[in-house]
């Protein structure tokens, strides 16, 4: 270790060594002046008035270079885990392939009364005195069921489904104005994308082939000969949702609609008669669906009645009302109340689904 009189650096190379310098306490080469605390002023700021014949310097920072390497080390490791993160997780990575949704399929299936259909001037008797006695009102007959996730879906996701169908259900067979044939579009905006065609396709062009019946897609009565009696529509049914795969939900709706109606533009003291549709639908929802609040109506399953079976119940739905009766023929008897799934693409009304007036 050096002596006191040593510069900080060691002895500056070149230097005279040893001992026998009597000048080496006073030789100072350039580190050890830089690194001194006390710096002499010079002749030119002595001249003014008591000012000190030396200042303070102030100290040299140490470790500056450390903390920039740290700061850059610090950038390069942000940007790689930047590169990283974005390669995992990159926002333009391309959509999974959609699944391509399938056409609606469905089977309308009107039902012939035994006999005279009965009927009643207060619909609310008619009510009381047939089935649909402890049916509920308009969509509170339609409970949302208790959801739970699935495998790859999240409860909101479940509910979402059952919501969509929910909608759907109640606008293709409460509305009103649906039902007397004046309104489409609210239950066409409830529909996948992809299956526009073929509804439109179905009102423009109306056909008995499975796929293109308007009374597949809603209910809807012919507005000429019949009309609500009373809006109180009675409804009873189920609605089930299950995961088909990782990328579908499934949504089964079986409900009973009872209608009171009347000849169109009879007095309201009319006798009224009842009109009884069960729809069975299948939902199918996809992720898409599930985010813009649509469905895929993949299956269609109606019966009806009163109608007569020579009559064409592709377009529109034309009851019979109190009093009329249906040509012979036909299978056994069919009671849409019942839970069982029917067969035929004709039937009879039962007796025991018609009130008891």
């Amino acid at each position: 270790m050096g002596g006191p009189g040593d510069p900080p650096e060691g002895t500056p190379e070149g230097g005279p060594g040893g001992g026998e310098d009597e000048y080496r306490s006073v030789v100072f080469d350039e580190s050890f002046v830089r690194a001194a605390r006390i710096q002499e002023y010079s002749a030119q700021e002595r001249i003014a008035d008591h000012a000190p014949a030396v200042r303070r310097r102030p100290p040299l920072r140490r470790g500056g270079l450390s903390r920039q390497a740290l700061i850059l080390v610090l950038l390069i490791a942000v940007a790689f885990g930047t590169a990283i993160y974005m390669g995992v997780r990159h926002p333009y990575q391309a959509p999974a392939a959609r699944q391509p949704v399938e056409p609606l399929r469905m089977t309308v299936i009107p039902l012939a009364p035994e006999g005279k259909v009965p009927g009643h001037a207060d619909p609310e008797y008619l009510y009381a005195h047939s089935p649909a006695a402890q049916y509920r009102v308009g969509a509170e007959g339609i409970p949302l069921p208790a959801s739970r996730r699935t495998a790859h879906f999240s409860d909101s996701q479940v509910v979402a489904a059952l919501t969509t169908a929910k909608d759907y259900i109640v606008r293709s067979s409460l509305d009103p104005e649906v039902l007397n044939g004046k309104q489409v579009r609210t239950v066409r905006v409830l529909l996948d994308t992809d299956q526009l065609d073929q509804f439109d396709q179905s009102f423009a062009h109306p056909a008995a082939d499975g796929r293109h019946a308007p009374t597949g897609w809603l209910v809807r009565f012919d507005p000429s000969g019949a009309e609500l009696a009373d809006r109180k529509i009675r409804v009873q049914g189920t609605l089930q949702a299950a995961e088909t795969d990782s990328a579908t939900l499934e949504v089964t709706a079986d409900h009973t609609f009872v209608y009171a109606l009347r000849p169109a533009g009879a007095d309201s003291k009319a006798e009224a008669s009842l009109f009884t549709v069960r729809r069975e639908l299948h939902f199918r929802f996809d992720r898409d669906d599930l985010r813009l609040h649509t469905a895929q109506l993949v299956v269609s399953y109606v019966q009806a009645g009163p109608l007569s079976c020579a009559g064409d119940s592709t377009n529109r739905l034309d009851p019979l009302l109190v009093g009329q009766t249906a040509k012979q023929g036909g299978p056994a008897g069919t009671d849409p109340y019942a839970t069982g799934g029917a067969t035929a693409l004709c039937g009879a009304l039962a007796t025991s689904a018609q009130p008891k007036v």
